[in-house]
């Protein structure tokens, strides 16, 4: 029974390994191919009207700022309508939003500051500005999220390549508080390589797009077609990308739209951060689920594998590796003083052999979960350095394990909301810090 277990979970750990190559091998071809290519900034043959929406909770500190980048991106004034939800807030966000508004070289501006007590979180506010948006597309920002310039222009001018089936586009999104910490560090490792690595990879070899919490244009039209946002909906986004190829469209990416985004700068704050993603994808993947065993898109069935191999075999075998591993360990300091204790996961009569498979295996993760910083870092400006390789080194052994603690505690919250029939709704706000 041993040796089945420690098979299963070195197999499953090896195909972990061989899905995170072929991602690094997908986003290295993409790369090599977009590093030929020259951005420029051309008018475009229409520029359709977007309504902006930026849901804000509680978001003083850093409402101003988001609010200016979105009136000066490069895009024709004319055809921007911005919302700012103020969305139960027991702050100055509304008047801060307000004041920003009131500036001279915006007061003729198509944008209002709206304050919201209604219900259903982000999903909530993203529904009431469905009903109200006059644009043609629908563009999302977060309150701590700063576009760059030309993060519209590129979202639109990607969605205008094929509008029929291109019905939502994203772009990328870069940490503006990087150097403030350690946790900060390695988040902004973390989102190089999503963004650069999996978002890259996955669109290049499938043409499979997903719709992050921010940074991203949507057709009106389409939203109003499936239904709008799932109210409450931990994870809105996840949800709403996994409708969109339901419908067999598609979600293109636009890898030269960049906003920069606040990240989390205490541990506890990103922990309740994540936990709340995690419960949300969890959420997601078991609502789909089913899927992989009916005649839905192709595309459905790749991204539900891809989440449940990820959120649920995956993290599931890190673990069991960590309980052979520490069984082990643990048995052979007490066979040293009684010889009696046997070792209980070995392959034969010694445990020479499984101590070779798991320093292997250790070793492939670490190389492997390198080399995906350290490519995704060739690909950025500024970000290939000999720092960033001893932190990645650094941060496999602290911030990465964290990963496996807040999937645990995602499965058991998830489990607990369906026994007691618990609001799983409920999120702790992620704190701002004023740059």
């Amino acid at each position: 029974m041993q040796e089945l277990i420690m098979i299963i979970t070195l197999l499953s750990i090896w195909s972990s390994l061989l899905m995170a190559s072929l991602t690094i091998a997908g986003a290295v071809h993409f790369w090599l191919v977009h590093s030929k290519k020259i951005v420029d900034i051309k008018p475009l043959d229409r520029y359709p009207l977007v309504t902006v929406v930026v849901p804000a909770h509680n978001e003083e500190i850093v409402i101003a700022q988001t609010t200016k980048a979105i009136l000066d991106l490069n895009y024709p004034a004319d055809k921007i309508e911005l919302l700012i939800f103020a969305d139960n807030c027991s702050d100055q966000t509304a008047r801060r939003a307000k004041a920003v508004l009131q500036m001279i070289k915006y007061k003729q501006r198509d944008a209002r500051v709206i304050v919201r007590h209604g219900q259903g979180g982000k999903a909530g506010v993203l529904n009431d500005a469905l009903k109200i948006a006059k644009g043609e597309y629908i563009a999302v920002y977060d309150a701590d999220a700063m576009p760059e310039k030309n993060a519209l222009y590129f979202l639109v001018r990607k969605g205008l390549e094929n509008p029929e089936k291109y019905v939502a586009v994203f772009g990328r999104n870069k940490t503006r508080n990087a150097k403030q910490n350690f946790l900060t560090r390695c988040i902004n490792q973390e989102i190089v390589v999503t963004q650069r690595i999996q978002h890259c990879a996955i669109w290049h070899l499938f043409k499979i797009g997903r719709i992050p919490g921010t940074n991203f244009i949507i057709k009106k039209e389409y939203v109003k077609s499936i239904g709008g946002w799932e109210n409450g909906a931990l994870t809105e986004d996840t949800d709403i990308s996994f409708k969109i190829m339901q419908s067999g469209k598609l979600i293109a990416l636009a890898y030269n739209s960049e906003a920069f985004q606040q990240e989390p700068e205490r541990l506890s704050d990103y922990y309740y951060q994540r936990l709340r993603w995690a419960k949300g994808n969890y959420q997601v993947v078991l609502k789909n689920f089913k899927h992989l065993f009916d005649h839905s898109n192709w595309r459905v069935k790749l991204e539900t594998f891809y989440y449940s191999c990820t959120f649920f075999w995956f993290n599931a075998a890190i673990v069991l590796s960590d309980v052979i591993f520490i069984a082990n360990v643990v048995s052979w300091i007490i066979h040293i003083f009684n010889p009696h204790v046997l070792i209980p996961f070995t392959f034969g009569e010694s445990n020479i052999l499984i101590a070779q498979l798991l320093l292997f295996n250790w070793l492939l993760m670490i190389i492997l979960y390198v080399l995906q910083i350290t490519t995704a870092s060739a690909t950025q400006f500024g970000q290939a350095t000999n720092q960033q390789i001893w932190l990645a080194l650094a941060s496999y052994f602290t911030y990465s394990q964290l990963f496996i603690v807040v999937s645990i505690n995602a499965v058991i919250s998830v489990s607990m909301d369906k026994l007691l029939h618990r609001d799983g709704t409920k999120w702790i706000k992620t704190k701002r810090f004023a740059d």
